[in-house]
């Protein structure tokens, strides 16, 4: 894999249950408008709130774009004002219906993948370097197996671990896209300073 690949792709999720505004796909297209630094080709993508199609959706990014880091964001909606950074993804145990009622057989992800994936970015570190005014950042190893951690996986397992999942609760007025927005570009900056010290 030629790790001197510049682009950078970062997904939000569509519309589910009663969020008709996905505030995760709100808050990248704002990031979109402010970008990464002229070094990095940024590409946004919407992922449906459906098992398959957002895996082949995923599968489709690192194959066609192969880029340096791939980073999803989702809502969480039991969320309080509250953004939070995924450390790994898990395999097993999705038995909660999607957006289409399906949920993967056996509940697995990947029937030959290991129990669950690291990111190679260490998100402790980030969340101790990382200040966003006016909103929590917490530390997890739990994506709560639905769409979220299925995609986190599968992204995981494609991209060899350059992968992170980034939680962002619903907008709110004190939580507007345009603050996630500037929120999430903060947080992936960091996120890059640690793949720029791998290549070094």
């Amino acid at each position: 894999m030629d790790s001197s690949s510049n682009t950078v792709v970062v997904t939000g999720f569509g519309p589910f249950r009663q969020y008709l505004v996905n505030s995760s796909w709100e808050a990248v297209k704002e990031l979109s408008k402010r970008g990464l630094g002229e070094n990095i080709d940024l590409r946004i993508m919407q992922l449906p709130v459906v098992y398959q199609k957002a895996k082949e959706q995923v599968f489709m990014i690192w194959k066609t774009l192969q880029p340096l880091l791939t980073v999803h964001v989702g809502l969480a909606s039991s969320a309080k004002a509250v953004i939070i950074l995924e450390q790994c993804g898990k395999n097993k145990g999705y038995q909660e219906m999607d957006a289409c009622g399906f949920h993967p057989e056996g509940g697995c992800c990947m029937l030959d993948g290991p129990e669950k994936i690291e990111s190679t970015i260490n998100m402790k570190t980030l969340w101790k370097n990382i200040l966003v005014e006016g909103i929590d950042i917490i530390f997890s190893r739990d994506a709560g197996r639905y769409i979220c951690d299925y995609t986190y996986y599968t992204s995981l397992y494609y991209g060899n671990g350059r992968a992170a999942f980034i939680h962002v609760p619903p907008l709110s007025k004190s939580v507007t896209a345009d603050f996630l927005g500037k929120a999430l570009q903060t947080i992936i900056l960091e996120m890059l300073k640690q793949c720029g010290e791998e290549r070094e």
